[in-house]
């Protein structure tokens, strides 16, 4: 965990990325190191395509937009210190990039998919802030309707990341 601000981050890691049929789609799939919380972000097929490629440690012949993006920040002689899922704002996620350069930090706005994959790129580390988090969890219980019985609130409520190990 690191604190920025007032704002508490938690570092994850890529656990995995799949396709989705429901909404034809791929999710990434983020955990923290003890596993306590969990990320699932829907994300398009080239940055899925992109995450996939870093993940294998696979290099295409030619650079990628991800690979073109950190490589031009190289050639600034600048470095991605991390990046930050930040936000949710009616079911998107928000992302940023923080580069450290000669004159101090930048930060600059993007989808979480590309700061997932340009971060894989730059062995960088991934944080989600602690409120998206709660946030998420929120959302898909309010999703799924406060009705719920107790039993099913309290199991939705205690989800882990171990509870989707099976499912891709």
């Amino acid at each position: 965990m690191m604190k920025r601000g007032e704002k508490m981050l938690i570092e994850m890691k890529v656990k995995f990325l799949t396709f989705d049929p429901s909404s034809n789609g791929f999710v990434v799939f983020l955990v923290d190191g003890e596993n306590k919380h969990a990320l699932p972000i829907w994300i398009g097929p080239f940055e899925a395509n992109a995450i996939a490629l870093k993940l294998k440690k696979a290099s295409s012949h030619r650079p990628l937009t991800h690979d073109l993006i950190r490589n031009l920040i190289d050639i600034l002689d600048c470095k991605i210190s991390h990046v930050v899922v930040n936000d949710l704002k009616e079911n998107t996620y928000y992302g940023l990039i923080y580069i450290e350069g000669k004159k101090g930090e930048l930060v600059i706005d993007t989808r979480p998919s590309d700061a997932i994959a340009i971060a894989l790129g730059a062995e960088a580390p991934i944080f989600v802030e602690e409120d998206v988090l709660h946030r998420t969890k929120n959302a898909a219980l309010a999703k799924e309707g406060r009705d719920l019985p107790d039993s099913i609130q309290e199991w939705i409520e205690n989800l882990t990341p171990e509870d989707f190990k099976d499912k891709a």
